[in-house]
């Protein structure tokens, strides 16, 4: 087994995979199209060793080696080599099938084609490669570096094998994977998006206050985070795309994304990342 693995996408899920990775002792290429996102990406892992340095769970030394397990590129041509490619780009079918079909052509004959989508079918991606058995769903949980699940998702065609040495894989960065079935959403969306769709609506009618409605969850609920507070966290563009997917692949008007939700996408309220969703982060 090669120990270099490539990551599409230097966006905060991207940049945790890559940190992980590196972590776990494994040569990390971060390939995205600007060197702007690169060196950013950079950056938040830089970010995130330091808190692991502060914690006590890592040395100096440590986080010098793990950066220095990570490189860069802007071309493709850097996943040659690669044992396993990860793309981590927007969640946006065209787009990703646009991705793996580049991919496909780069990656050397035997590496395996993962990709992290929080809802699109393994299936459909798979048939734009020419190595179907070889594509499967990696699906990382946010913050990368602190969740400890990975969805693992088979499309039609992915073969055993792929899916035991992805298992691996998963398990030797410290996360536990579990298998689930290639339909929208997979588990983890199709649970937690109509709960913060339906949290939207509350805000949407007025049965409370983005506040309230989080502290219900919080006390009520023993969540960690609120709804309003993870869809911000999770990017709000992201929440529509989800529940778009579900929508449109299972045909249950429960999934319809609220119409609030629409609304702050076309104002550019992303959350966290843009400094304004339901909450400020000014």
């Amino acid at each position: 087994m090669s120990d270099r693995i490539a990551v599409i996408g230097a966006g905060q899920m991207g940049n945790g995979i890559a940190h992980v990775f590196a972590q776990s002792g494994l040569e990390v290429t971060i390939v995205d199209v600007a060197d702007a996102a690169l060196a950013k990406g950079r950056s938040t892992i830089a970010k995130n060793l330091d808190r692991q340095v502060k914690k006590g769970t890592i040395t100096e030394d440590e986080k010098a080696t793990v950066l220095g397990r990570v490189s860069t590129s802007t071309s493709m041509d850097a996943i040659a080599g690669a044992a396993l490619v990860v793309e981590a780009a927007t969640e946006n079918r065209d787009l990703k099938f646009r991705v793996f079909a580049e991919m496909d052509a780069k990656a050397d004959a035997g590496a395996i084609l993962a990709t992290n989508t929080s809802s699109i079918s393994i299936t459909e991606i798979a048939a734009h490669t020419k190595r179907p058995e070889q594509v499967i769903g990696m699906h990382f949980m946010n913050p990368v570096p602190v969740m400890q699940l990975v969805e693992i998702i088979r499309g039609l065609a992915t073969s055993d094998a792929t899916t035991a040495q992805v298992i691996t894989w998963s398990k030797l960065v410290g996360k536990t994977p579990v298998e689930v079935n290639d339909y929208p959403g997979f588990v983890a969306n199709r649970i937690l998006m109509p709960m913060i769709n339906e949290a939207i609506f509350c805000l949407m009618e007025g049965v409370g206050q983005a506040e309230a409605i989080d502290t219900v969850m919080k006390l009520g609920m023993n969540h960690p985070m609120g709804p309003l507070a993870l869809a911000d966290l999770i990017g709000l563009d992201t929440c529509l795309a989800i529940l778009e997917v579900l929508h449109e692949g299972i045909g249950d008007s429960k999934y319809r994304p609220c119409p609030l939700l629409r609304k702050y996408v076309a104002a550019g309220w992303l959350g966290r990342k843009s400094g304004r969703g339901f909450f400020s982060y000014s």
